[in-house]
């Protein structure tokens, strides 16, 4: 079964409530109307009803109406949910009055219907820049416990034939976020990234911590920051399977691995990939899918409480479907754990 197969059948067996804060979005509306034909989330539009609805017209889409519609400017749904932005934020100085402007912001509204537990996640990024749908997340979603820094991770799914991964599944991260993780960024992204392979590619996590060195062979602030994200990732999750440093061919070779690092339980057999830095991690994921054929689904954000999706401005309808159905799956697996 192929892997988005797969996302979408469990996606309909657990449906959940994904809010779309940029529910006057052509692009987004059409994905959203064919999520509800298909009959895999249920879909909650933050927009003018009177605007969607002449969109929708206009687009020729049918399963829209079937959508629950919030109007940002709906006076009764500040009064709802401005409160919980001002308890979330008072400490920070924020006023009242302050708190039920920013409410109206859909991004933020579509983050404190998921706080609130009305929604189960958000995707957004069709208007959006990533810093203001990240800093709405953070502000009223926050991040799980134990976790500090959210990060994207990339899943790679190979061309057929290639030894690597787990069917033909590996997770790259971080390739997104964060520039330059210090040992506990790095170990947690390590730890969000395992999940993010339970979750979305249903595999049990190998994890690989990169480096230029494998285990000693060279010396460097570098090396000693990813020697201590390994201890720290042991210390929050002592059943992972996770290793390193580790040079990459070492990490995914069985033969290279066994003659660089042949006590590591990994055996040469990683599928999950934790780079030093985001500009290994970009550079890297953006060459293994240009020179190797491999097609790269993502970023998917990872480390919130609940999950919340970040779109390119240049995205496509199909690329919106296609995030919708990893965010379902990423709140059903937080929702399991």
């Amino acid at each position: 079964m192929e892997l988005f197969e797969m996302l979408t059948h469990r996606a309909k067996d657990n449906v959940q409530r994904i809010v779309l804060p940029e529910g006057t979005e052509p692009r987004t509306l059409t994905a959203a109307d064919r999520i509800i034909a298909d009959g895999i989330a249920k879909i909650i539009l933050i927009g003018d009803p009177a605007e969607i609805r002449t969109l929708a017209n206009e687009l020729g889409l049918k399963n829209i109406e079937k959508a629950t519609v919030i109007n940002p400017a709906d006076e009764s749904v500040i009064d709802r949910y401005a409160p919980l932005f001002y308890e979330l934020r008072k400490n920070k100085g924020i006023t009242m009055e302050e708190a039920r402007l920013t409410t109206a912001n859909p991004l933020y509204l579509g983050c404190l219907l998921v706080k609130s537990g009305d929604a189960d996640g958000q995707v957004a990024g069709a208007l959006n820049t990533t810093g203001n749908v990240l800093r709405a997340a953070f502000q009223v979603i926050k991040t799980q416990p134990g976790i500090s820094v959210v990060s994207g991770a990339f899943l790679m799914l190979l061309p057929k034939g290639l030894p690597y991964g787990t069917n033909g599944i590996m997770v790259f991260a971080d390739c997104a976020v964060v520039p330059d993780p210090t040992a506990p960024e790095l170990a947690q992204i390590a730890i969000s990234a395992a999940q993010t392979a339970r979750d979305l590619a249903g595999i049990e996590p190998r994890v690989a911590m990169l480096s230029f060195s494998t285990k000693g062979s060279a010396r460097s602030e570098r090396v000693d920051k990813v020697i201590e994200a390994l201890k720290i990732a042991k210390e929050m999750k002592p059943d992972l399977i996770i290793d390193g440093e580790l040079q990459a061919d070492a990490a995914i070779v069985p033969g290279v691995c066994q003659s660089k690092a042949p006590n590591s339980p990994l055996s040469g057999r990683a599928n999950v990939l934790i780079f030093p830095s985001l500009e290994v991690g970009n550079i890297a994921y953006k060459l293994v899918q240009r020179l190797g054929g491999v097609q790269a689904v993502g970023p998917v954000l990872q480390g919130l409480a609940a999950p919340v999706n970040d779109l390119s401005r240049g995205c496509f309808p199909e690329d919106i479907y296609k995030t919708i159905i990893m965010t379902c799956n990423q709140a059903i697996g937080l929702k399991n754990k």
